[in-house]
């Protein structure tokens, strides 16, 4: 036996493999359970928040974060719903700014005899250019929203040099 043998559209030389119309995917059982598999998977990690699938939420395993810097400072804001700034860490060392925290959730109805908890930790490393003051770093906790300030020193606004961009020739 070839392999040709086992490939169904090769045991006769002239017809091609069936083409799907979209009508005819709706009825058929394979890519049926096809799809069906897939939303399963899509399902089942979208609960855990897992980035490895396309679309799917990333949750509290990497919050949204938004840098932006000035001449004087760095600001970092994080989007961080349902925490408390008890249940967030924000330690600067050796030019890395890092945030940390946990969620902790517990749900218990006794009168329909369930519970639920749920429970994330996150770390998220952003690394700072030389010449900040990390001892004047500052950060405000409100409505979910963590915001950090580190100033930069004067130092480092002084090395900042631009560099000049001549027209390229053909």
């Amino acid at each position: 036996m070839s392999i040709r043998d086992l490939i169904p559209w090769s045991r006769q030389e002239n017809k091609v493999p069936a083409q799907v119309s979209a009508a005819g995917a709706a009825s058929d059982p394979v890519l049926s359970l096809h799809r069906e598999v897939n939303r399963l998977f899509e399902d089942f990690f979208r609960g855990f928040g897992v980035p490895a699938l396309a679309g799917v939420e990333r949750g509290l395993l990497a919050p949204s974060v938004e840098l932006a810097e000035t001449d004087k400072e760095i600001r970092v804001t994080a989007e961080l719903p349902g925490l408390d700034e008890k249940d967030v860490e924000v330690t600067v060392e050796e030019g890395v700014l890092t945030l940390r925290g946990e969620k902790k959730s517990e749900v218990e109805d006794k009168d329909r005899g369930y519970s639920e908890r749920s429970y994330g930790r996150f770390e998220r490393r952003i690394g700072l250019p030389k010449g900040i003051e990390r001892d004047k770093a500052g950060a405000t906790f409100k409505n979910g929203v963590l915001t950090i300030t580190v100033p930069k020193s004067a130092s480092a606004a002084e090395s900042t040099r631009r560099i000049a961009i001549n027209p390229g020739q053909a």
